[in-house]
């Protein structure tokens, strides 16, 4: 097989009429070049170059073989430039929260590589303060989480807590639960909750200390020991979700914020970029259908 840069060391030869003069064109010593057409010429089988003291001169091998060379050559170079055109030439860093639904995020993330051909995304997990931490270091150029206060945000929308519970749990069909409903109630602890000191202070500032039958970072997981009716947890409302029921708790109000916040020194690098505007789109239409449903409930 004949690697494409003997073919370009043959062609500065042919070009330059001199080794020297071809190596420097081809940025490599003169020793480097001349073992590359050693190379060329043992793969084909052919001398290429008459070699003398005062010049180089192509063989009749050496004449019909650079045409062979000139439209290879041509032809590496147009893919190149094709594959240029048309490959992604923006790279997005985006960092997204642990505590958003994953469903939301898969129908965030598919239509954001559909909208764009010349973007790329790079994503990254994390906590939301972990993720404004790695976006403070450079680390990312946009996060997608609970954005607290901070002036930086750009707020998609505000969501409350509600308690999931399977949904052929008996307390399913209530549309509110006071704390002596889930007082002797098994519950589920969501480690990486925002609102989980918050829930705890709530539970024990009334003297309801219920049996924890599972830790977990992950939302999927407590979803899943949710349905198999393992036992309760405190969810954003977004959660809400085939199999489980959403109930609010009476007197625990806690929200949160969920939005977007970029980078200084990305700003003007991903300005307009069109994979962060559908993700931010889907996430206020995803907020939208819920909203809406509740309001049918």
């Amino acid at each position: 097989m004949i690697e494409r840069y003997v073919l370009r060391y043959f062609l500065a030869v042919v070009d330059q009429g001199n080794f020297t003069r071809a190596a420097a064109q081809c940025r490599i010593s003169q020793p480097t070049l001349s073992v590359g057409i050693a190379k060329l010429e043992a793969s084909l089988g052919q001398t290429l170059f008459l070699r003398t003291n005062r010049r180089i001169e192509l063989t009749p091998s050496g004449t019909r073989f650079a045409v062979h060379a000139r439209r290879i050559e041509a032809e590496f170079a147009a893919a190149e430039r094709d594959l240029q055109d048309t490959a992604p030439t923006k790279l997005v860093r985006l960092g997204i929260a642990t505590t958003l639904p994953p469903s939301w995020i898969a129908t965030a993330l598919s239509r954001a590589r559909r909208s764009s051909t010349t973007e790329r995304l790079e994503v990254v997990e994390g906590r939301s303060r972990e993720l404004v931490a790695l976006l403070d270091r450079g680390r990312i150029d946009v996060m997608l989480g609970a954005i607290g206060d901070d002036p930086r945000g750009r707020v998609l929308f505000e969501e409350g807590f509600a308690v999931a519970v399977a949904i052929d749990h008996r307390l399913a069909g209530r549309a509110t639960l006071a704390v002596t409903d889930v007082a002797e109630e098994t519950m589920i602890v969501r480690r990486h909750c925002e609102a989980l000191a918050e829930t705890s202070r709530f539970f024990t500032a009334r003297g309801v200390r219920p049996f924890m039958a599972a830790r977990t970072v992950s939302d999927d997981r407590a979803l899943t020991y949710v349905r198999a009716g393992l036992g309760m947890t405190v969810m954003p409302s977004s959660f809400a979700s085939e199999g489980i029921a959403m109930i609010r708790l009476t007197g625990f109000d806690p929200t949160r914020r969920i939005g977007l916040m970029v980078a200084n020194d990305s700003a003007s690098r991903i300005e307009g970029s069109i994979m962060v505007a559908a993700i931010e789109e889907t996430f206020r239409d995803m907020h939208a259908a819920r909203a809406d449903a509740d309001d049918l409930d």
